[in-house]
């Protein structure tokens, strides 16, 4: 049981569910799942997250939940958060780190971009393991543009993400728990590239200015990153993907102050310059309902 996916029998076992009704819970779209060569498989992570998302009496769903926006780092909403004077704390570790602390009852909020390899959908509910969190909302954020991040002017000649197999380049990386880390698994795996061919960096980058400075001081050739991280640091960019980045929440979240305030803000003319300076995002449907449980 404490492999990464289980099979239909073991995901029975470990829920002491007969396998009639983990199939049924499949057809429904209600537990965490995915097909590979045509067999189900259960990434444990996710049927750990959907189960406690249905334990009935969870004293959690009671409590006050702290003024924290967890998950992933993104450069506008960090700036937005601070300006709005939303007095939210940022504790931002990681696309599924913020779905764990969600679904823990120690954030307030999620920012998320996890994209299934599947059905290429992003913050897919089901996926998640919140299919089960009976007043989720989701809201859009931002389609923000991720790429290759590179020493000004590209010194290299990096053009593709075929290049980062070449030996002589040290390849920057996310932790496990971030969502560019597994855009990059995907990225890499639609291009039919071996990861094990890659000289990746001997550490993860944090976040995406972490990232982005490995480069900039040359511990590192190139990496995966948004736009407006590669801005910051001046450093050239080449574009290979556009992404969802959503706010995962409680509903009854939606409505506090912190909230509220970092809403607002978003309406004013201040923000949009800013998204528009920093590079690499699309905000036209900020704020857009795109899940309610």
């Amino acid at each position: 049981m404490s492999r990464e996916y289980l099979t239909t029998s073991e995901v029975a076992d470990y829920l002491r569910l007969k396998e009639r009704k983990v199939y049924d819970l499949v057809r429904q779209g209600q537990i965490p799942c995915s097909r590979a060569t045509g067999k189900l498989l259960f990434p444990r992570q996710q049927i750990d997250m959907w189960l406690l998302n249905h334990l009935e009496g969870d004293q959690a769903q009671r409590l006050a939940l702290p003024a924290v926006l967890a998950g992933s780092q993104d450069p506008l909403l960090e700036w937005a958060v601070r300006e709005s004077a939303s007095e939210l704390a940022l504790l931002c570790h990681g696309s599924w780190d913020g779905v764990r602390r969600l679904v823990d009852g120690k954030a307030m909020l999620a920012g998320v971009h996890l994209l299934h390899p599947e059905t290429q959908r992003y913050n897919d509910p089901a996926v998640l393991g919140l299919g089960g969190m009976r007043d989720l909302i989701i809201l859009h954020w931002a389609v923000r543009r991720q790429g290759l991040l590179v020493a000004p002017g590209n010194p290299l000649g990096i053009q593709s993400l075929q290049d980062i197999v070449r030996k002589e380049l040290t390849v920057a990386h996310r932790q496990l728990d971030a969502g560019a880390a597994q855009l990059l698994e995907c990225l890499l795996d639609n291009a039919a590239i071996d990861p094990r061919q890659i000289g990746w960096a001997p550490h993860a980058s944090q976040s995406e200015d972490d990232l982005a400075l490995s480069i900039r001081q040359g511990d590192a050739d190139v990496g995966l990153g948004v736009e407006a991280a590669a801005r910051r640091q001046q450093l050239s960019f080449i574009a290979l993907h556009e992404e969802s980045f959503d706010l995962l929440m409680p509903r009854r979240s939606y409505f506090e102050p912190p909230i509220q305030a970092l809403i607002a803000f978003t309406r004013q003319t201040r923000f949009k310059q800013q998204a528009e300076a920093l590079g690499g995002y699309d905000i036209r449907r900020l704020g857009c309902v795109l899940y309610n449980a």
